[in-house]
């Protein structure tokens, strides 16, 4: 996503969005601490001196640990912590594409007084079962002064797990892309929009409480699941539900909001916290019908690792050893940081965790896939960043082999706030971001992201021709965000695929209506579904086209399918930015075409 001008202004470069001016909008409302270390238990004690002229054997890795230096951690009685606060937000309000990474921890405890403003990179939790174990008496911001009251480029930060009180009775977090808001309990209401009402384009919320109503006012579109709410105003162009307590009735497309009673699978993210004193990581439960919070009873169900089952990994490790630890039965915990990898990451044991802090980043050198997952059940991966490199990588993601075909349906792989990203801090290119091959996956919160903007961008520069392909059958994605991509944004070939909430922005920079040609088709619709599929279903999906290069170019339609009874889809949209481009149809040929300079949608409420 980019800024797109108001109208008059000069064009800016990069970034489409006119959200607001697209809204109906109603009247809007009136010193550091030193890092912890973990709990690491009893370390392995050191290996004895090999015999001469025997081969020494490799030393067992040992689990637990320091977290290191960029986990920061906070007990009601550490003092400054308001000035360490202010001192990460100041490094990280503009580092769009920086090396900081950085992950705030609360002890259960109650703090007051504190306004926590989040920067890029910058994930703030609370460390206990339950969000409302950490109560802060103040504020978890975001807000757009660093890009002049524009939300539209506030990505990859993140809150969790924490109890507010707003100090003037609203939160305010104004996001974009890769920006959850999980397990939080605001006690009072919350605003997604920046100060100013300036243009932002979110969002996601997952297992959350906000006591008091939801203003999305100038949010482009919002996905939130599985939380309670006491009220949601305002719609701009896609507002999805499922299973939240107080959500609007569905009315698309006007106002365009799509209610699902239920989430039909859900299992919410794997978390750090405190138990007597040692670190644990907690595993929720699966869920089926879910319907509001997780936590409603005060302890979640699941189950808990310690931190001493966990490799406890610090950017510099290789990935050989974090392979070594894989195969000692160790779970992964990335420490915040950047790790280049010149081999994949095999994920090969059933039930391994993965799970990053403060955005940890993986960065193939050489053209390999950054991580790769074998054909079995119950693996978790969550919380980190997929940066490709300079050289092209066939793949980025690979959850299950080419072929997979268990069934995994008692116990899916969930990958959970896992982004990726092709160009923007530097050049990367990679065919295809994400794959998905094993049956029964759940992908709840993602972007996959060819870059826009930064470092590294072109056409050709940061090739990458397909976002996300699913080859498995029974595949869930809750949260779907996927942009820019060189042909199919996402490619869907398993049966039985379901679709809650997709946005979507087709590669600005095309040079020409021929270099997106799809045969006798022009362009490659923004999510596609396989020929061959009998059985598929998407509930509120989106995508808009800002052609800035070449604003002639004309896209078919946003979405393609098998026009069969099986294929179903509820409540879609395609828009044309300011006139940059058009669609002729929404899916296949079946909608109004978009038309003219006007930011307003075209709809189809059911397909077939």
């Amino acid at each position: 996503m980019s800024s797109l001008p108001k109208p008059g202004a000069a064009a800016p470069g990069r970034r489409a969005v006119l959200g607001a001016a697209a809204a109906a909008a109603p009247l809007l409302a009136g010193l550091a601490s030193a890092p912890a270390s973990a709990s690491p238990g009893a370390a392995p004690a050191p290996a004895p001196a090999a015999p001469k002229n025997k081969p020494r054997l490799r030393a067992a890795l040992p689990g637990g640990g320091d977290l290191g230096p960029n986990v920061i951690v906070f007990d009601p009685s550490t003092p400054g912590i308001q000035a360490r606060l202010d001192e990460i937000f100041r490094q990280q309000e503009s580092a769009q594409f920086g090396t900081g990474r950085y992950q705030l921890l609360f002890k259960p405890g109650t703090y007051n007084g504190l306004n926590a403003q989040i920067g890029f990179y910058t994930s703030i939790s609370g460390l206990g079962l339950s969000p409302d174990d950490t109560t802060i008496n103040g504020d978890v911001t975001v807000d757009a002064g660093w890009f002049n009251g524009n939300a539209t480029q506030n990505f990859w930060r993140s809150a969790e797990n924490l109890a507010l009180v707003p100090v003037n009775g609203t939160n305010r977090w104004a996001v974009s892309q890769a920006a959850p808001f999980r397990r939080m309990h605001v006690r009072g209401g919350l605003n997604l929009a920046p100060d100013g009402y300036g243009w932002a384009s979110g969002g996601y919320i997952a297992d959350s409480r906000i006591d008091g109503q939801v203003g999305p006012y100038s949010q482009q579109q919002w996905y939130t699941r599985d939380s309670a709410v006491g009220g949601w105003v305002n719609a701009v162009w896609n507002m999805v539900f499922s299973g939240v307590e107080g959500a609007p009735a569905t009315s698309f497309p006007n106002p365009p909001y799509t209610t699902l009673n239920t989430t039909p699978v859900s299992r919410e993210k794997p978390f750090l916290y405190l138990s007597g004193g040692a670190y644990r990581v907690f595993l929720p439960e699966k869920r089926t019908n879910a319907r509001g919070v997780s936590w409603g009873s005060g302890t979640p169900r699941g189950t808990s690792l310690p931190l001493t089952q966990f490799y406890v990994a610090r950017p510099g490790v290789t990935a050989a050893t974090l392979n070594q630890a894989l195969s000692e039965g160790l779970h992964l915990l990335l420490t915040p940081g950047i790790y280049h990898l010149d081999r994949p990451i095999r994920v090969d044991r059933a039930n391994t965790v993965v799970l990053g802090l403060g955005y940890a980043t993986l960065i193939p050198d050489n053209g390999v896939t950054a991580l790769k997952v074998a054909d079995v059940d119950g693996v978790r991966l969550a919380g980190f960043l997929i940066d490709a490199g300079p050289v092209n990588s066939p793949t980025l993601l690979e959850v299950g082999p080419q072929g997979a075909w268990r069934d995994h349906s008692a116990n899916p792989t969930t990958v959970q706030d896992v982004f990726v990203r092709i160009g923007g801090a530097g050049a990367g290119k990679a065919t295809t971001s994400m794959v998905i091959n094993n049956r029964h996956t759940i992908v709840d919160h993602t972007w996959i992201w060819r870059a826009d903007h930064g470092q590294g961008v072109g056409w050709e520069t940061n090739r990458a021709d397909y976002g996300l392909v699913v080859n498995g059958d029974d595949v869930l994605i809750t949260g779907l965000f996927v942009e820019h991509f060189n042909k199919y944004d996402v490619q869907w070939n398993g049966q039985r695929g379901r679709t809650i909430f997709f946005q979507n922005e087709k590669a600005y920079d095309a040079p020409n209506q021929a270099a997106i040609q799809n045969g006798s088709i022009k362009g490659y619709a923004a999510y596609k579904v396989g020929d061959q599929v009998t059985e598929h279903e998407g509930w509120g999906l989106g995508s808009y086209c800002y052609y800035n290069v070449d604003p002639t170019i004309v896209q078919h339609h946003g979405f393609a399918a098998p026009n069969r009874s099986g294929v179903r889809f509820h409540n879609l949209l395609v828009v044309s930015l300011g006139g940059n481009g058009q669609y002729e149809r929404v899916i296949n040929d079946t909608g109004a075409p978009t038309s003219g300079t006007s930011t307003v949608p075209s709809t189809v409420v059911s397909y077939p």
